[in-house]
């Protein structure tokens, strides 16, 4: 138990909750934003399964992350803009649209990595896609000062340099939704899309603009897991990511700063996890605790909502 308590109480343990966290607040704000503007896009997972292989693959023909970056993050945004016009044009729901997308980041992963690498599906894959962004990596940040703090330094500094962009996006988009007119638009169009048209809103073109953010944010959070987190490219590597990302949205009451607060939670259900299994717990029981996590969550936030509802009714009567 001692054991236990130094491993949870250890520096490593709290670095690794940010870092864990940071693909799952990207996703977050994605799924933040579109809320805002009236809808859901269920497709984040495929979105960051897309953006994680093209941003592996361009990281290592091109021989720099950059150039991989920009890819996974171009790669998001364009999945997303085609997710919007079947969605927005063609009328399909959308919620169909993003399962599709999901269904497609798996298994059409796995075959433009066959088509592309000439790499076969099984442990082959696996080992020679490590190879792909090994030495491609999103570098790492040391914090001058921050760094020689005791404990501090170990947690907050090292990081990749998307785990740092990350929270510095929950500011950027906090500020885009209630700072600009941009941000009152897609809250509008989220609340009454036909009053927002009235006075000269373009309905259509808030929603594709929140569909590209949401695949900007997931274009980020795949290039993170690949090109940082896991160091290579893997069959179904997020994992999972994209719908914590929506339990973390909707436990946030679709708010930044409670997004990133959930987002937090969820990286130390994982970290927590990995430290279980790392002490001899069966993966089987450590496994899930992520997952586990994300339902008493969700149960805990419905219970809450539905007291909130109902003490304005109370108080009526």
């Amino acid at each position: 138990m001692s054991n236990l308590w130094s491993m949870l109480l250890s520096p490593e343990f709290f670095f690794s909750i940010f870092r864990i966290s940071a693909p799952i607040l990207f996703a977050t704000l994605g799924a933040i934003v579109v809320e805002k503007a009236g809808f859901a896009n269920i497709g984040l997972e495929g979105l960051m399964m897309f953006s994680a292989l093209s941003g592996s693959l361009v990281s290592y023909y091109a021989g720099h992350w950059f150039p991989g970056l920009c890819a996974a993050v171009v790669t998001g945004v364009v999945m997303s803009l085609v997710m919007g016009f079947f969605a927005f044009h063609l009328k399909t729901d959308i919620i169909l649209v993003g399962i599709a997308i999901n269904m497609m980041g798996s298994g059409g992963t796995l075959f433009l990595c066959k088509v592309i690498t000439d790499i076969t599906e099984g442990t082959a894959m696996a080992s020679t896609t490590g190879l792909i962004t090994r030495s491609l990596c999103i570098p790492n940040i040391k914090i001058p000062l921050i760094d020689s703090i005791p404990f501090i330094g170990r947690v907050l500094s090292g990081h990749s340099l998307l785990t740092y962009f990350a929270f510095v996006c929950v500011i950027l988009t906090s500020i885009m939704l209630y700072r600009t007119s941009l941000g009152l638009n897609i809250r509008a169009v989220g609340e009454n899309p036909d009053a927002a048209s009235s006075v000269g809103v373009s309905v259509i073109r808030i929603r594709y603009t929140a569909m590209a953010f949401s695949g900007l944010m997931s274009g980020f959070g795949g290039a993170f897991m690949s090109m940082s987190y896991a160091q290579g490219w893997s069959l179904d590597m997020v994992a999972g990511r994209g719908f914590i990302a929506l339990a973390a949205q909707a436990m946030g009451a679709g708010e930044c700063l409670g997004g990133m607060l959930a987002s937090l939670v969820f990286g130390f259900a994982q970290a927590l996890g990995i430290r279980f299994s790392a002490i001899g717990l069966d993966s089987n029981l450590a496994s899930p605790i992520p997952y586990a996590v994300t339902i008493i969550g969700l149960v805990i936030f419905a219970v809450s909502r539905k007291r909130k509802a109902a003490k304005p009714r109370v108080q009526a009567t």
